[in-house]
């Protein structure tokens, strides 16, 4: 029996809310109160087993990647996974949600109501099945197709075979067109809630994915990686064309920091906002308010970022490191982040980070670290007080920095935090657009110059231009591609960093090769200058952090046993990490019912 419809036994059962057929699906207020209730699934990390809202794990995103590192190895990136045994939340095979959203489709026309009354509603349902059905097909690739309800008398159907992506892909496009036709404008729309532009944005993100999905993994079935490309590019420069939106400057307004005039936080002030909705940046926000629903963001999360992520900001000529004559080395982090891109200090925690907070009227540091020589809290305003890179607060030496508010409220007490988040942001969109049209061969000038060329403007980078420089230490994505190209895809690393994109985006580019590079499992250089900035102890002795050389150089090593040659960091052509494993009981299931549910390739 497939994972979620154990409980389901009856179409008189009542699902989640207690909502029952003899009750309900009467009015339209009916079925907006239902649909409400999926707007959980917009923080990105979806819902617990219990139903409700996964917001602990917002501060976790791209953990597996090659920017962020957790404290023990990923057993998924060192190939050290188990096939689950049982279909729940965390196997991934996980469809109560999907029931749901079916129980919605096959009522609601109960309701005597218009077309145009009724169908908006539809939209929002549509919508939240499609998001659920994109993460399953990038999760497992084929899924079997639901439309509506199941019950377990529903044998065929329960037991079926997985249906073709490319059949279910269709269907999620399906869904999320009928949402652009039926959802209201946004200015028509309810604070907070679903409308044109962010199922256009979410069509684009889907179109693109699997666009560069097919090309990159040599796939020509229909939909085709041009089709779905150029869907991509309309649906974002739709969105580019109403005029709504724009790239936002943050202001320090608000957001308890003191002015830094050599180091504002125009990019990092733009994640720290207690309210988005009227933000010409947010496309769609989740409205959290204090007391009501908040998350756990200000207090930081994940171990630390990786020596590659760190190396991969460009320097304030929109040169690469190795070529340009502004980078001063890594001798020490000030000498790392120093005449660099900007969105580095604002992402990974530095003296350069220009903010101190207030607790009992003095201005302490905001990261609790411990362990360096230096510690002078400052009366005055805007004084720096980092002394020294952190290796409390995070084991890399790089601690992330970009979602957290100098707020100290924000951070008293566990998952307090109440600014919104972003689900869909305008930034994203130009991404899209940018990266579309370049790999169709349509990028000219004025095209970064609306895209890509609007970020850098917000934090006075350089601008990018068609024929840009080739990084002379290119990460190896396992093949060639154009210096525009691989500009395009620096920035999307760097811009939407610790958003949740990374893994995504390294798996459709067919690009898993990026993580056998080491020092995308190492931590900051440690020098004899660094060394001095701390605590003896830090570097000597039994606690002592582990370091290992790499080309001549010492790093911090976060994996102690793992070596710089990692078998398990080395992804095959056919390798099984393509896709999820579908847990063990549901495959035993299925062989008393024809096993028509087969494992996905290798992890027979």
């Amino acid at each position: 029996l497939l994972g979620g419809f154990t409980a389901c036994d009856g179409t008189d059962l009542n699902p989640k809310d207690s909502i029952t057929d003899n009750s309900y699906w009467n009015t339209v207020s009916d079925l907006e109160n239902y649909a409400k209730g999926f707007y959980m699934n917009l923080t990105g990390k979806g819902l617990r087993a219990d139903g409700s809202e996964n917001l602990d794990d917002l501060n976790t995103l791209d953990e597996r990647s090659d920017n962020r590192l957790v404290a023990s190895p990923d057993q998924w990136l060192f190939n050290e996974w188990v096939i689950p045994s049982e279909a729940n939340f965390d196997s991934k095979w996980y469809w109560n949600n999907i029931r749901n959203l079916n129980y919605f489709m096959t009522r609601y026309q109960r309701v005597n109501a218009t077309e145009s009354e009724v169908n908006p509603v539809v939209a929002v349902i549509r919508f939240f099945r499609a998001f659920d059905y994109f993460d399953k097909i990038k999760t497992f690739g084929d899924v079997p197709w639901y439309e509506k309800d199941l019950t377990t008398a529903d044998i065929d159907e329960l037991y079926k075979a997985r249906d073709d992506r490319d059949f279910v892909l269709g269907k999620i496009i399906e869904d999320l067109e009928f949402a652009i036709e039926w959802l209201p404008e946004k200015s028509a729309a309810e604070v907070g809630a679903l409308h044109k532009d962010a199922a256009r944005t979410f069509l684009a993100r889907v179109c693109l994915h699997y666009g560069t999905y097919k090309k990159y993994h040599n796939v020509s079935t229909s939909p085709t990686s041009q089709e779905l490309l150029q869907k991509a590019a309309t649906l974002a420069k739709e969105v580019m064309d109403s005029g709504l939106y724009d790239i936002v400057q943050g202001s320090d307004a608000g957001a308890n920091q003191s002015a830094f005039a050599d180091y504002p936080l125009y990019y990092a002030n733009q994640f720290t906002q207690e309210d988005l909705t009227t933000n010409k940046e947010c496309i769609l926000a989740r409205v959290f308010e204090a007391d009501v629903l908040t998350h756990n963001l200000a207090r930081g999360g994940g171990v630390g970022l990786s020596k590659d992520f760190a190396e991969s900001f460009l320097c304030k000529d929109g040169l690469p490191i190795a070529n340009s004559s502004e980078y001063k080395g890594d001798e020490t982090l000030d000498d790392e982040m120093a005449n660099r891109d900007p969105r580095m200090y604002q992402i990974i925690d530095s003296k350069y980070r220009p903010y101190t907070v207030k607790s009992n009227g003095m201005r302490v540091v905001n990261s609790g670290i411990d362990d360096k020589k230096e510690f002078s809290p400052s009366e005055e305003p805007g004084t720096n007080i980092h002394s020294a890179p952190g290796l409390t607060g995070t084991a890399t030496g790089y601690s992330p920095i970009k979602l957290v508010s100098a707020s100290q409220s924000q951070q008293d007490a566990v998952k307090t935090s109440s600014y919104d988040w972003f689900v869909f942001r305008y930034a994203e969109i130009l991404l899209i657009y940018a990266e579309a049209k370049c790999e169709l061969g349509e990028c000219t000038q004025a095209v970064l110059d609306e895209t890509i060329n609007k970020l850098r403007d917000r934090v006075e980078m350089k601008h990018l231009t068609v024929s840009p420089v080739a990084d002379l230490n290119p990460v190896d994505y396992g093949y060639s591609i154009t210096p525009l190209l691989y500009e395009i895809r620096r920035e999307r690393r760097i811009e939407l960093a610790l958003e949740g994109f990374r893994y995504d985006d390294i798996m459709r580019w067919n690009a898993m090769k990026l993580f056998e590079n080491p020092k995308t499992y190492l931590g900051m250089r440690v020098t004899d200058k660094v060394k001095a900035l701390y605590q003896p102890e830090v570097f000597e002795g039994s606690t002592a952090r582990d370091l290992i050389e790499y080309n001549g150089k010492t790093y911090i090593r976060m994996y102690s046993g793992k070596s710089l040659n990692e078998a398990g960091r080395k992804w095959t052509g056919n390798d099984k990490r393509l896709y999820y494993p579908i847990p063990t009981s549901q495959i035993t299931l299925s062989a008393s019912h024809g096993s028509l549910l087969k494992q996905n390739p290798g992890w027979e």
